[in-house]
């Protein structure tokens, strides 16, 4: 149901089932319940890639009786079979031991990276644009191809928080006709090493420590610092999520990238080097520092519960699929930089970002841990058109990721798994091992043979064969060791340094700031700010105040770099599909204004939530005002903008014993303010969200400490007047004028 087209209060995301529930258990047998509309699932294909035009509801559990799992109908599932009602219980209850057992293995190993993540399913739509560099069917101009898109953390364990500090997975499953191709990248197009060889450690690092288990899901600790400092070619990744790319608003509001350099093939069998970009319609945008650790507290599914409720609202997320491309010359570097090291880029501004395609994400997944879960990316999944380069630390994810999904999904046959099943038909002779789930015929998986009429047959160039490039490879001895070229660490984060706007500069010191901070070791705190040094005096000198340390003399020449203007987040207006706003008031408001804004809200393609001191509805009539949050629930890190509508009274429960956050009840006093109003107003002041209000609403805001004739706070004649100018200021995000930048 379009958000549009629904009435105002049955268009707020969020409800769990497709259906409002009785209050009464119910008892008449019926059928399960269709999936809310927003959600879908994998594709009905078979475990060998062929359409079975099936309903996606004959994949999912059916019939309106409970059974065992080989379907026998069963009176009770709540007791389990005793010697009488007081005996002990009976070995040959075999519902009991099915349920019991079936519960003891629900839970796969999580993976040891990117394990706390949120998917939807899409479609991309080629432009056509690519055509000259690559054959590649999906890209060919109108093609749609259907997708599942996986967002992800690094660090944490599945149980963490979405809003921690750290690098984000952006990894996309095409189901092509010419098979599945895996776009496996980051939201940071730049990796902490060069060689795969070092993964382990880095994650070792990275991850809690082995001794106590902690710090969860955060690198602000001892060794992930000893190993960057040492190891500096991940200098230029670490710059990055010290940034303010490493807290996203959003996943919707979040860039990818492929991270690697790739080779394209066209049809006439010429070759091009490539970098892969997802830009997001709706721009890049971040949170703050401490707008971030109370997300993280207060609701720590919020990236993955933010992506469910745009789309269920209709607001559906886009990307355009980009690519950067260079000659594909034999030293395989351009404009002096080397593109099989993953910790450099390609300043856009020297290779623009071509667009080739539209993701749209349209589908929540209807359950968790068969697609989110399951779901198994492997970079070297490629189709015709699109090939690998020596990127060395790509020939390392292209072993690691077929092992990986080997342990975690029991066996080789996890590409049987519905949402990791191909679109294309398969014969791959591949036989038997744990949880195959094809019944393959004939009686010769082998080749050659003659006994199932020599088929399987292979495939040429014109029939749509998987051809690797040939390509030359230089005559070299064995070695253990990096090209030359790789040893520069510092003038690509000198680079990203420039790039950056003073406001984003001053966060990137407050960062690093902090997570030296939280380290124990001295001489860890130490060998950073000698990296620091190697980067930028200022940005040292700014983190060796904090620490309270000198700051120390660069060890080598600073680098003659041009600023990259595109690698900034700040500057330009974007479309504000799915915004949430917060409509602050009570009974005594302008419920008029209210009603019209919230019709205003809904029209812009964003969300409008209605806080009040207490749930259920404000006004009466024909057309009440339905209550979304209370000020005990609300917080203004779910808020992209606030608006009051008046100045409401303090709720019955305004008092620290029921609510610690409202502090002091008699700081609201008799007519006053509720406290917890004017901490909302006063964390949305300081995080540089706009805020409004109408019909008296100015002595709220002088009391939660914010001025009225400042940059961002808009006081207007009525509801309707105030939202036109929020809306204006919503589209660069925040009111970058309200933070200090020195």
């Amino acid at each position: 149901m379009n958000r549009k087209d629904s009435p105002p209060d049955t268009g707020i995301p969020g409800g769990p089932a497709p259906e409002p529930p009785p209050v009464d258990e119910p008892t008449e047998p019926r059928r399960p319940l269709p999936p809310k509309p927003d959600q879908s699932g994998p594709a009905t294909v078979s475990p060998t890639g062929q359409e079975t035009g099936a309903d996606q509801s004959a994949m999912a559990q059916g019939g309106a009786y409970l059974t065992t799992a080989q379907g026998a109908r069963l009176p009770d599932t709540d007791h389990s079979l005793k010697a009488g009602s007081r005996g002990p219980v009976l070995l040959q209850d075999h519902h009991l031991r099915e349920k019991i057992t079936h519960f003891d293995h629900e839970r796969i190993p999580e993976r040891v990276v990117h394990a706390r993540g949120a998917a939807a399913h899409g479609v991309f739509k080629g432009y056509g644009t690519a055509a000259e560099v690559t054959k590649a069917a999906f890209l060919a101009k109108g093609a749609e191809t259907p997708v599942f898109v996986r967002f992800s953390t690094v660090l944490g364990s599945r149980g963490s928080a979405d809003t921690v500090r750290d690098t984000r997975g952006f990894a996309t499953k095409f189901y092509t006709g010419e098979g599945t191709f895996d776009l496996v990248g980051n939201n940071i197009p730049v990796f902490f090493i060069q060689d795969a060889i070092k993964f382990p450690d880095i994650i070792h690092a990275g991850k809690p420590h082995p001794d106590r288990e902690i710090p969860q899901a955060q690198s602000a600790h001892d060794t992930f610092w000893d190993f960057v400092t040492l190891h500096t070619e991940a200098t230029h990744h670490t710059l990055w999520n010290m940034s303010d790319r490493g807290i996203p608003r959003s996943f919707r509001m979040m860039e990818g990238f492929g991270i690697h350099t790739f080779r394209l093939v066209n049809a006439a069998g010429a070759t091009t080097l490539v970098k892969f970009h997802w830009k997001p319609k709706l721009g890049v945008h971040s949170m703050v520092w401490e707008e971030a650790q109370i997300t993280a507290g207060m609701d720590p599914d919020f990236h993955r519960r933010d992506l469910a409720d745009a789309i269920e609202a209709g607001a559906h997320p886009q990307w355009e699929l980009g690519i950067q491309t260079f000659p594909d010359n034999p030293e395989q570097t351009f404009e002096g930089i080397d593109l099989l090291d993953p910790t450099n880029i390609v300043p856009e501004e020297l290779a623009p970002v071509q667009p080739i395609g539209l993701l749209t994400l349209n589908a929540n997944p209807s359950n968790y841990f068969a697609e989110t879960e399951q779901v198994a990316f492997h970079p070297g999944h490629l189709v015709p058109g699109i090939d690998i380069t020596d990127d060395p630390l790509l020939s390392g994810r292209l072993f690691s990721y077929l092992d990986t999904q080997i342990t975690r999904l029991g066996g080789p046959n996890f590409a049987q798994i519905p949402v990791n099943r191909t679109h294309a038909p398969v014969n791959d002779m591949l036989r038997d091992g744990m949880h195959q789930t094809a019944v393959h015929r004939g009686v010769a998986p082998y080749r050659p043979n003659s006994l199932d009429a020599g088929c399987p047959f292979q495939a040429g160039a014109d029939t749509g064969a998987y051809i690797e490039v040939p390509h030359e490879m230089p005559a070299a001895k064995k070695v253990r060791e990096a090209p030359d070229s790789f040893a520069d660490h510092f003038s690509q984060p000198r680079r990203f340094w420039l790039s950056m706007t003073p406001v984003e500069q001053q966060h990137i010191i407050a960062a690093y700031s902090f997570e030296l901070g939280k380290c124990y070791e001295q001489a860890v705190k130490e060998r950073g700010l000698r990296v620091l040094a190697n980067i930028d005096p200022e940005l040292c000198a700014g983190v060796a105040t904090a620490l309270g340390l000198p700051a120390p003399e660069p060890s080598q020449p600073l680098a003659t770099v041009e600023p990259s203007p595109a690698l900034s987040q700040i500057g330009q207006t974007w479309p504000l599909d799915g915004r949430v706003i917060g409509i602050v008031a009570d009974a005594g408001c302008d419920l008029d204004g209210v009603r019209s804004v919230r019709r205003a809200v809904f029209d812009a393609g964003m969300v409008p939530l209605v806080v009040a001191p207490s749930g259920g509805e404000l006004g009466g009539g024909a057309e009440p005002v339905t209550v979304q949050r209370t000020f005990a629930t609300a917080r203004s890190i779910e808020f992209d903008a606030v608006l009051l509508a008046g100045a409401p009274g303090p709720a019955a429960d305004a008092a620290g014993a029921l609510d610690a956050k409202a502090g002091d009840a008699a700081a609201a006093g008799d007519g006053g303010v509720d406290p917890r109003v004017l901490l909302m107003l006063s964390e949305a002041y300081r995080h540089g969200k706009a805020l409004g209000g109408w019909a008296g609403a100015e002595s709220v805001l002088r009391a939660a400490g914010v001025p009225t004739d400042v940059p961002g706070v808009v006081t207007g004649h009525s509801g309707d007047a105030t939202l036109t100018e929020v809306t204006r200021l919503l589209g660069g995000h925040r009111v970058w004028e309200r933070f200090a930048s020195s």
